[in-house]
């Protein structure tokens, strides 16, 4: 994989490896019952382009994500868009993550993009999920795949 010389400073982009090979990464990225376990419950997916679904959030006055799948390429690629309908503030994310091998492991990179940093609430909205997905979705999605 070529890297991306040109970092977008409203994207989030983040790098991980992890031991195993990129099936079993794919494996905790597609799999409904594994992606509830780090992520959200997904009603309706399957790692199929063009596909709608959407990650019910428990508890929460905005309860519903809905996604649709713009690229699925097993084990190497899967994109899909993250959207809050219900919000104040409606939102569309882009979510990407690109799987290659590195060794007898995986390199993993995950880009969110949408956010416009120029509005506050844009660019707090870009921090926090960076926090949550850097100490919260990527550990656990480790957890996922160890076991």
């Amino acid at each position: 994989m070529i890297a991306d010389t040109h970092l977008n400073p409203a994207a989030i982009e983040l790098g991980s490896f992890f031991p195993q090979p990129t099936r079993a990464v794919w494996r905790a990225l597609t799999e409904p019952d594994l992606l509830e376990r780090w992520l959200l419950r997904p009603t309706g997916f399957a790692a199929v382009t063009g596909t709608r679904f959407r990650f019910t959030v428990p508890d929460a006055t905005i309860n519903e994500i809905v996604c649709e799948v713009l690229v699925a390429e097993p084990c190497e690629r899967l994109t899909h868009s993250w959207n809050y309908p219900q919000s104040e503030y409606p939102a569309r994310w882009i979510v990407d993550w690109r799987l290659w091998p590195q060794g007898r492991g995986t390199r993993l990179l995950l880009t969110q993009t949408g956010f416009d940093i120029a509005d506050r609430r844009q660019k707090m909205a870009r921090n926090a999920m960076e926090r949550t997905w850097k100490r919260n979705l990527l550990p656990r999605l480790g957890d996922v795949i160890c076991r």
